[in-house]
């Protein structure tokens, strides 16, 4: 009898255990705010989830950016087409939603990734005025397990948009076609659209004289990187060497690669109708070799015609709130010529670099110096201790050695670094780096913690730009001829930055800091 006393007593300890432990975790947690994180001259979303970069337009003075966008949640899903519009490509105004998430009682329709363009002649015979903004976007439609490409329009200058009563304008019956690019084709007098095949590591070529009625032209695909799936895909021409009479059309695929994410590009030509690579199939070009760049896609319509990149930084393994996702810093893109060929090379936007010293309200250092095997503090003034600046300089190296970055650094009571994350440039083995072994270690894949490559010094010098935004890094090698982009997540109190060389009378030049925080 004691025995089934004892019994009971303990399975009511148990139950009144079970019901505390369920009442903790049926209590909603509170999310942790992390301004730490915040980008201060990177686009984020007010709050929730942003994730690829949509319908890029320069009209009437300001630069429009569409982006995937969850309304409700800070995690993805309810994809719509969030938008924001920028004179500066650093400080923009935030507008509601532009292309909601369709849901009717038999489906719902998730407005994915595509383009925009401003149909200035009325070829689509929609528009009022000055011509319409037209919008190309996939309808996700996952209870058919479908994507199709839908077209929406906008006669207010792109600030709201009608769905097309035709929708789609496309659709082939596929599960994973997607992410439509749309842009004027000058010589055929078409427009044309490059769309992915994802699951088939191919694209395909649509053309069209109005934007309503699609012609099949041509495929391109299984070449370059096909170890996984092909996502945005964009195609433009750009002059090699600054000569316009010397004109290469590239395009850009955004992909999983052996870091995470990973966009290749190709270089060939473009009739109107089909691509033609100028290299064999096997050879794989890359143009970022950290594990955050993706979905890149160019603005249309920018001016003095020039083509600049916009990608999604993909966010790592750390929660951030209100907000999730990030914005790349735009990139101007243009050709090398390379002793390995013609490369692609992506160099911060004039747009912005051209502004730094306004953008910094002064807070700028310039100098030369001699960094002699020794590690210099950049901070001390107090100014440049926000985790949110530039840096660039000018390395003179020699054979062997490291030089360059210390950021992030966390110091102890004593004054010794215990944190920090390293760029620089490796002479002996002719590599740009960024080594965050040392505070990422848990956070990222280990194979990420050493992020590299291969770049030569030229006539003995080699740059090195940082642009450090609280939890983005983006380090451009040579004006951009290698970039390395990954995401950090620093201590609050992990904000020294030192410059450094290995080897003995390492001459910089032309070191500039801007602080570029917002006080």
């Amino acid at each position: 009898m004691s025995f089934d006393k004892n019994m009971c007593k303990i399975k009511l300890v148990c139950i009144a255990l079970l019901v505390v432990i369920f009442k903790g975790y049926a209590q909603p947690q509170t999310p942790v705010v992390t301004p730490q994180w915040r980008p201060q001259y990177h686009f984020s979303a007010p709050a929730n989830w942003i994730n690829d970069p949509n319908g890029l337009l320069y009209l009437h003075g300001e630069y429009h950016l569409y982006y995937q966008y969850n309304p409700f949640e800070n995690q993805w899903g309810h994809m719509s087409w969030g938008h924001a519009t920028s004179k500066d490509l650093v400080h923009w105004k935030n507008l509601p939603v532009a292309i909601p998430e369709l849901i009717t009682k038999d489906t719902t329709t998730m407005i994915f990734s595509g383009s925009a363009v401003w149909d200035k002649n009325n070829t689509s015979g929609l528009g009022k005025g000055d011509g319409p903004v037209v919008a190309f976007y996939t309808g996700h439609l996952p209870k058919q397990k479908k994507q199709a490409q839908y077209m929406a329009f906008s006669n207010d200058r792109g600030a709201t948009y009608t769905n097309y009563h035709k929708n789609p304008v496309i659709d082939i019956n596929y599960e994973d076609f997607r992410d439509p690019g749309v842009f004027w084709h000058e010589s055929s007098e078409q427009w044309v659209m490059v769309v992915s095949l994802v699951k088939d590591m191919e694209v395909r070529f649509y053309g069209s004289k109005d934007l309503k009625k699609w012609e099949h032209l041509s495929d391109f695909g299984k070449q370059g990187w096909t170890k996984n799936d092909w996502e945005c895909p964009f195609i433009v021409p750009l002059a090699v060497d600054g000569n316009p009479k010397n004109t290469k059309w590239v395009m850009m695929i955004s992909s999983g690669g052996p870091r995470g994410p990973l966009i290749q590009y190709f270089i060939g030509d473009f009739d109107g109708r089909t691509f033609k690579n100028d290299n064999t199939a096997d050879v794989v070009l890359t143009s970022d070799y950290g594990d955050s760049f993706y979905a890149a896609i160019p603005w249309n319509n920018a001016p003095d015609n020039k083509k600049i990149l916009l990608g999604w930084l993909q966010p790592g393994r750390k929660e951030t709130f209100p907000w999730k996702g990030q914005m790349s810093i735009p990139r101007d893109l243009s050709l090398k010529t390379t002793p390995e060929g013609i490369r692609l090379v992506q160099s911060v936007s004039s747009v912005i670099s051209n502004n730094l010293e306004t953008l910094s309200s002064g807070r700028h250092i310039s100098k030369n110096l001699t960094v002699d095997a020794r590690e210099i503090r950049l901070d001390e003034s107090k100014r440049f201790n926000t985790n949110s600046n530039w840096i660039e300089a000018d390395f003179f190296v020699g054979q062997t050695g490291k030089c360059g970055f210390k950021i992030a650094q966390l110091r102890d009571a004593s004054g010794k670094v215990i944190k920090e994350i390293e760029i620089g440039y490796d002479a002996k083995s002719s590599e740009l780096y960024v080594d965050c072994s040392k505070t990422e270690k848990g956070i990222k894949d280990d194979r990420n913690l050493l992020q590299k490559a291969s770049m030569k010094p030229e006539n003995g010098k080699i740059e090195i730009r940082v642009l450090l935004d609280k939890s983005s890094l983006e380090v451009f090698g040579n004006g951009g001829e290698k970039v390395i982009t990954t995401m950090i997540f620093p201590d609050e109190k992990a904000s020294g930055m030192s410059i450094f060389s290995q080897a003995k009378n390492m001459s910089v030049e032309d070191l500039n800091v801007w602080d570029l925080s917002k006080k």
